[in-house]
């Protein structure tokens, strides 16, 4: 097995490949002096709604500006609920929980790891006031089964669609499948940005006129403070190198999607599938693998990451907790065991490390190394 690193995501690489471009467009903004939002952000908000079957988009900070814009703009505050999974990054609900809110969790789906529609009307009350799926790894939720539970209570969904850029269902692109679609542009994400971004995506008029206000103090016009707002603004120099690649969008995510496909294969081919669960693609769904996440069988997941962490192969654990246990929620009252599935998708998954510049033999190499792990077990077991 070759002694070279696999990192879990590699930046640089795809940086080396588009810099002239980025450097000129960048030369760009700073030349104008216009560098808080102005014309490169309102071209990137054009070119990202369109993408998306979207009328409008709000370009602001990062994905938890977008999340916390999006539930403003819907005014939820104290005294609401809002459901959404317990797992999920921890900014589904700490944006629930700054609005005065309460997240309301539900279990996930077993295959996909995304909220689990069947528990959905269970927990609607008459304080719920919207729905949060989110589109985990790169594939949306069930959104079919979530729609007439949407439509039965009159609430809104508001996608976090953080690791779902390009994600579609049914055909219909991941953001323009509910009420507001909220999207990333953290650097690991399918159109990653140099820094923190993000951006939000509606075909209500007056919804995106909300959240364009609120990202900047709630001013309108200058030093008329309209709402109670706060600085969410995406900088024109980030706006500028993402138009630079989101013309490369639809290659990037070939890309991933022939790497996941890759390490299908050489799941089989290694022999290690009764070791690692490969991700479950859902019919009608585009999944776009942010992540490739594996579920490790048989509690030795925290013992493959210790053996890729020696052998130089990147990973991740999303997410070793579930938010219904972390200490700054503890005051909604949950308990372990409320949310099996859950519980024990924290202590099985593992991500692999993916990215649309990861060659075959980088990923040869973190098939091998989860092989000899296998191995050695075997032998042990001999």
């Amino acid at each position: 097995m070759s002694s070279q690193t696999v990192p879990l995501f590699d930046l640089q690489q795809q940086y080396a490949e588009i810099r002239p471009e980025i450097e000129a467009a960048v030369s760009r903004v700073l030349a104008s002096g216009q560098v808080i939002l102005g014309p490169e952000v309102t071209a990137l908000e054009e070119e990202v709604a369109r993408y998306c079957g979207a009328s409008h988009a709000v370009g602001c900070g990062s994905g938890t500006e977008a999340l916390s814009l999006a539930l403003h703009a819907l005014e939820i505050g104290p005294g609401d609920e809002v459901i959404l999974p317990t797992f999920t990054f921890f900014a589904t609900a700490g944006c629930v929980a700054r609005t005065g809110a309460t997240p309301v969790f539900v279990d996930v789906d077993p295959l996909t790891y995304n909220l689990d529609p069947k528990q959905v009307e269970a927990a609607v009350t008459p304080r719920t006031r919207a729905l949060i799926p989110v589109h985990l790894f790169g594939q949306c939720a069930d959104m079919e089964r979530l729609w007439p539970v949407a439509e039965r209570h009159g609430l809104p969904i508001i996608e976090d669609a953080a690791q779902a850029m390009g994600a579609e269902y049914q055909g219909k692109q991941a953001g323009s499948l509910g009420a507001i679609g909220c999207f990333s542009f953290y650097p690991t994400k399918n159109l990653g940005g140099y820094g923190d971004a993000g951006m939000n995506v509606t075909s209500d008029p007056a919804w995106a006129a909300r959240m364009s206000i609120l990202r900047t103090h709630g001013m309108q016009p200058r030093y008329h403070h309209k709402y109670l707002g706060w600085n969410a603004r995406i900088d024109a120099v980030q706006a500028c190198m993402l138009r630079v690649k989101l013309p490369r969008l639809e290659s990037y995510i070939a890309k991933r999607q022939e790497a996941a496909k890759r390490y299908d294969a050489l799941i089989d081919q290694h022999g290690v599938s009764g070791m690692l669960s490969k991700p479950v693609r859902m019919p009608g769904r585009r999944h776009t693998f942010n992540q490739y996440v594996v579920r490790v069988e048989d509690s030795r997941r925290d013992a493959l990451a210790a053996h890729l962490k020696a052998n130089g192969v990147g990973y991740e654990v999303y997410y070793p907790k579930p938010l219904h246990t972390q200490e700054c929620l503890t005051y909604l009252g949950h308990r372990e065991g409320e949310f099996p599935v859950a519980e024990a998708a924290c202590k099985s998954v593992l991500a692999l490390p993916i990215f649309p510049e990861i060659t075959a033999a980088q990923q040869e190499r973190v098939i091998e190394a989860c092989a000899s792990l296998a191995g050695r077990a075997l032998r042990r077991a001999a």
